[in-house]
């Protein structure tokens, strides 16, 4: 549970930073910040992601232990792919097309794919040996170096430059104090083995190509934004896409952590059958808790857009966010729930050709639409495209005949969710502040609660028990053991 507890602060931080850093920034320069990001993460997901994806998948505490040519291949990898990236991002960036990103801005944002995927791939290394202690720790460090660095950087000079480049330093700072804990001993690169690379890599490279073909969408739209609209409404667009994506990502990804490296126990210690059963609860217990979380993120948008969101970016926000959700609601579905029935079985071609459909959507959505004086075409061709992707997914999973969460999930899922909606939708928009927020999420959180609680749906009821019945106990056995008068 510590790991979720730091996917919540990691949310909560990223979000406070984010704001700051849009408020500070203001839309256009936020607009240079936000394109620049997206190039930072698209050269990640092609640099990095592969490793991390193997990280994931075939290192743990046994590894560790038993086998310490797994790391050290995968940090020998790692090293290698930074001394050719490079070069490489270093003469796109200098000497490529011309592009609505000035060139050292884009190359500052090469430099900061290196920094992130380092990042990333040695939390993942703590996640998947189950140290929570130490995942919390660098977790924890980053966000107080974000907090000071970006925020701060952002505050003081106004620049995309500078803040991006302490959010460099803030991901690399937390790397250097967690240090120790991050070492493998007798995992030097001497150990690294050549032939598990070419498994890794085919068990990795389907992945990575979905990941870098979804995250070639918002990088292209706010290349659009920029180019029909300019850098301020990429900036607004980009301000309701990265927050809605974070909630989303965080939620899953928290999920995901805990829920996948289960399903991969399951499938070492007890067989395939095994396996496709706990991916079935795992899908159940993503759906029921990612759709009340997207439709309790658009019942309180407008009070969120009133108390957080930089004046300059208000009602564009919304509109924004609107329109993004039930894109962002599938691809988590895809990412979260569907994508480990091909990851568990190793076949993992259907993810990228669902990329492939989403990324080929998406343009021709756009042309289609009507055109508006706004980003709001980008935005609702992101979310149908997306939405295609699902449905693509879903029916190549069906071809391989896995074992599906039951209806009864489902329906008591759906049906908890629009009572949700029916009780606090239509006074949404009624006096956003605070104290609707409070009351809008007190009601819509206790009735589906309630539905849970009557329902068992996806098993959250039996989960919550089998968590809270220890610490019962302990706080009996304490209360046993205290004295029954103070002197």
């Amino acid at each position: 549970m510590r790991v979720v507890f730091a996917f919540l602060i990691n949310t909560i931080f990223n979000l406070i930073v984010g704001l700051i850093v849009a408020r500070f920034l203001g839309p256009e320069e936020y607009g240079r910040f936000a394109l620049a990001i997206g190039v930072m993460i698209f050269g990640q997901a092609v640099g990095f992601e592969w490793i991390r994806q193997c990280a994931i998948r075939f290192y743990s505490a046994r590894s560790r232990e038993k086998k310490p040519r797994v790391r050290a291949t995968l940090d020998a990898a790692f090293a290698v792919f930074t001394l050719g990236f490079i070069p490489l991002a270093g003469a796109f960036a200098l000497f490529g097309p011309e592009m609505t990103l000035p060139r050292d801005l884009m190359a500052l944002a090469f430099a900061a794919s290196i920094a992130n995927g380092l990042f990333d791939y040695e939390t993942a290394l703590a996640r998947a040996r189950f140290d929570d202690r130490l995942y919390m720790r660098i977790i924890v460090i980053k966000n107080i170096l974000s907090v000071a660095g970006m925020a701060g950087g952002a505050w003081a000079t106004g620049s995309a430059r500078v803040t991006l480049a302490a959010g460099m330093g803030a991901l690399l700072g937390a790397l250097v104090f967690s240090f120790k804990g991050l070492r493998d001993p007798g995992a030097g690169f001497f150990r690294a083995d050549r032939r598990l690379l070419r498994p890794y890599a085919g068990y990795a490279a389907p992945i990575v190509a979905a990941v870098v073909l979804y995250q070639l969408i918002p990088l292209v739209n706010r290349d659009l934004a920029t180019r029909f609209f300019g850098f301020a409404e990429t900036g607004r667009f980009a301000l309701a896409y990265d927050l809605g994506l974070r909630a989303v990502s965080a939620l899953g990804s928290a999920l995901d952590v805990l829920l996948f490296q289960i399903a991969v126990r399951a499938h070492d210690l007890h067989g395939q059958d095994q396996a496709r059963e706990q991916i079935a609860r795992n899908m159940a217990m993503v759906f029921a808790l990612l759709l009340p979380a997207c439709v309790g993120i658009w019942i309180i948008l407008p009070s969120i857009e009133v108390l957080i969101v930089p004046t300059a970016y208000r009602g564009a926000f919304g509109k924004f966010l609107t329109l993004m959700l039930p894109g962002l609601f599938c691809l988590g579905l895809s990412q979260f729930a569907l994508n480990a029935i091909f990851q568990i079985a190793r076949k993992t071609r259907p993810v990228v050709l669902a990329a492939v459909v989403v990324c080929a959507a998406d343009p021709v959505i756009f042309l289609l639409l009507p055109k508006a004086e706004d980003a709001s075409s980008l935005a609702l061709a992101q979310s149908l495209a997306m939405a295609l992707g699902f449905v693509t997914l879903v029916v190549f999973a069906q071809a391989s005949r896995p074992q599906w969460p039951g209806a009864r999930d489902l329906f008591w899922t759906v049906t908890a969710v629009l009572g949700m909606a029916a009780l606090t939708g239509p006074w949404r928009d009624w006096r956003p502040g605070l104290l609707q927020m409070i009351a809008q999420m007190a009601l819509a959180g206790g009735f589906y609660l309630a539905v849970v609680g009557l329902t068992d749906l996806a098993g959250l009821r039996a989960a919550f028990l089998a968590k809270a019945r220890p610490l019962l106990r302990r706080a009996r056995l304490l209360k046993l053991n205290l004295p029954l008068e103070l002197k």
